[in-house]
């Protein structure tokens, strides 16, 4: 009994390795060990959340001075906030006396943050500006006391957040990726609809669900079959940074807005689903687009973003209502099937199948491949 755990992880590192080399055609779902053991937890959040850049939300979310979202990324508390000077920031949103966190939810902090426990004050750039009745003392300066601060980007009106210093920059990583959708220019949309949530299931099931078309005329029969059906599904190549196909539109469907004009004609009639691992995933189309932010909040809870971004000004309240009401139903249709797969891993009789071929659950195969490229060897210490 003593080396189970051993052998169960053991497993999963063979089916990464497996991955890595496997074709679309002869790939393998994984092992349920993949989403039970805590073992990979710890090694997901240490090599994917603390070091990755993290997708946490849209800068419409934080577009006046003041303005703020507190996240969390992994363990660690932080808060995204545009300052009086326009700049938009990540910092440490944990208190430097006793390590209360400064900032819960959204707001607008207007000049800084107030801890709300002994009011410490901070600016918008994490500068110490007051310690009520703490007193001069030798051995501490208020002058030398800031909240730690993590690298921020803005790519194309998405903010991602790096805990890690010596980070590559995010962008170039995704120069391919970007040249496949700039005529979309997700940058010029509006964000009309955003929800948090926590989902009682594993993370990676979230992301393998989302990426493959497999399901969408199966589970979504009377909601997105009709809208993107599995037989017009299509898969792209991947890169290092990013995977995922195009979810063809039914041609019988009528089409509303139009989208940027920079759009060729073919893209009017595409969804491209795109994946910035390991947390961003997006549905863009030419009138509205939706994103998923997703992060572990254990083995089976997912902390989840949910937004619908719209392509120009022009569109009537009930359609922006449609599309809302879609969305909900579509996703409350995955949250029913995701937090059953949780018992489903769990069972001593779950083998794993092969998966379906690449315009189905290719993606599936391009997330296993990239968990193999960032995650060391499971079944030895690291």
């Amino acid at each position: 009994m003593a080396d189970r755990p051993s052998a169960a992880l053991a497993a999963v590192d063979r089916a990464l390795a497996d991955a890595r080399t496997a074709s679309y055609d002869a790939a393998w779902a994984m092992p349920g060990a993949f989403y039970t053991d805590p073992v990979v937890l710890a090694a997901e959040l240490d090599y994917l959340f603390h070091r990755q850049w993290i997708c946490v939300g849209r800068v419409e979310e934080v577009a006046s001075p003041g303005d703020f979202m507190a996240v969390d990324i992994g363990n660690e508390p932080v808060v995204v906030i545009r300052g009086v000077d326009g700049t938009l920031r990540a910092l440490s949103n944990v208190c430097r006396h006793r390590a209360m966190p400064l900032a819960a939810g959204k707001g607008n902090a207007g000049k800084g943050l107030l801890c709300p426990y002994h009011h410490w004050s901070y600016d918008t750039t994490g500068r110490l500006l007051g310690t009520p009745r703490l007193g001069a003392r030798p051995d501490f300066a208020i002058a030398d006391c800031r909240l730690p601060a993590f690298a921020l980007e803005e790519w194309l009106g998405f903010i991602f957040v790096c805990l890690d210093a010596t980070a590559a920059p995010l962008a170039p990583v995704l120069s391919e990726l970007e040249e496949r959708i700039r005529p979309y220019h997700f940058e010029q949309t509006r964000l009309r609809y955003v929800a948090d949530e926590v989902w009682l299931c594993n993370w990676k099931h979230l992301v393998e669900n989302f990426m493959e078309g497999y399901h969408l005329s199966t589970l979504h029969r009377e909601t997105l079959h009709k809208v993107n059906p599995t037989r017009l599904c299509r898969h792209f190549p991947p890169g290092d940074g990013y995977f995922g196909y195009y979810a063809g539109f039914d041609p019988s469907l009528p089409r509303g807005q139009k989208g940027h004009p920079d759009l060729r004609p073919e893209q009017y009639d595409d969804c491209v689903m795109f994946a910035i691992p390991p947390g961003l995933l997006v549905g863009g189309a030419a009138d509205y687009s939706s994103f998923l932010c997703v992060q572990p909040a254990g083995i089976d809870r997912v902390r989840v973003k949910l937004g619908l971004i719209f392509y120009g000004e022009d569109w009537p309240e009930a359609t922006v209502d449609w599309a809302v009401r879609l969305f909900q139903d579509t996703m409350a249709e995955d949250k029913t099937v995701l937090n059953e797969l949780g018992r489903g891993v769990r069972s001593g009789h779950y083998r794993p199948g092969p998966l379906a071929g690449p315009d189905f659950e290719g993606p599936v195969l391009d997330f296993f491949r990239y968990l193999a490229r960032h995650l060391p060897a499971l079944s030895t210490p690291f």
